[in-house]
């Protein structure tokens, strides 16, 4: 088994960033179609990675001002039937990100093009050089999960009380992370080539059936997949296809649905 972590890229477009070519999006910091991800799935667990320091950059990121997870209405109420399908199986939904504002995805940005930063090399892109980030596309100015309705998820066991094995964790960058690595997603037949591994890690059969749990359920349930990485997932009828939303990361009180989040003081908090 590897540590594993991603960014978008080349055979991989996504974590922080969908390629959406040629498709004119514009800026609101409107939060008022929004919920607490946990108040629509109360069973949900979160580890925001983004809001600690243990994620590919080594630091807390722009934005996310509370360790809490943000979605669209229409993704959190199907969000809200994956986590009723799953605890049938055994399972809770344990979530690494949803919503990422604007200001996320620049501090990425701005990361990759610092060179010299590789404090976390070792634990997420051992088996990369960093220049090749922009060139290969594993980081984009625009990302689909500030439009909203995209989750990084996995499944925790309530029988062992850990996280269900995948063969590898959230975000790692390379191949092993793609949902077709030792086996079809389609079939759901395990078929352990590797060969697409630049190290020759692998995972067995078990750990790929795992990620199958959770990607059956996801599509079941109105969600698309990304075919670079296991863990993230889309709304199909994604209510703001070409909207990025601006605002910070923060809980959204449910007796205040529609209003923006406002900070401890009751300031309105907008970020620039």
């Amino acid at each position: 088994m590897f540590a594993a972590i991603f960014i978008c890229g080349m055979t991989m477009v996504s974590c922080f960033s969908e390629s959406r070519k040629n498709v004119t999006v514009s800026a609101t910091d409107d939060a008022s179609q929004f919920v607490t991800l946990t108040d629509a799935v109360p069973d949900a667990i979160l580890e925001i990675r983004y809001y600690g320091t243990y994620n590919f950059v080594g630091t807390r990121i722009d934005g996310y001002e509370e360790p809490t997870a943000l979605l669209t209405k229409q993704a959190a109420d199907s969000l809200r039937a994956v986590s009723d399908d799953v605890i049938k199986q055994g399972y809770r939904l344990k979530i690494y990100d949803a919503y990422r504002p604007q200001k996320g995805v620049d501090h990425f940005v701005r990361w990759a093009a610092n060179i010299p930063d590789t404090l976390m090399k070792q634990y997420f892109y051992p088996d990369l050089d960093k220049s090749v980030l922009f060139e290969q596309e594993y980081i984009y100015e625009k990302s689909g999960h500030t439009r909203g309705s995209t989750v990084d998820l996995t499944l925790f066991d309530m029988q062992t009380e850990k996280e269900l094995d995948m063969g590898g964790t959230f975000d790692w960058f390379g191949p092993e992370s793609h949902p077709d690595f030792c086996g079809n997603p389609e079939t759901g037949e395990y078929t352990g080539d590797n060969s697409k591994s630049p190290a020759n890690r692998s995972i067995t059969a078990e750990q790929f059936a795992h990620r199958m749990i959770l990607r059956q359920a996801m599509l079941r349930h109105g969600f698309k997949a990304l075919d670079s990485e296991w863990w993230h997932f889309t709304l199909k009828d994604e209510p703001f296809p070409d909207t990025y939303f601006t605002f910070p990361v923060m809980r959204i009180e449910s007796s205040c649905l529609g209003k923006r989040p406002v900070g401890p003081s009751g300031e309105l908090r907008i970020e620039g």
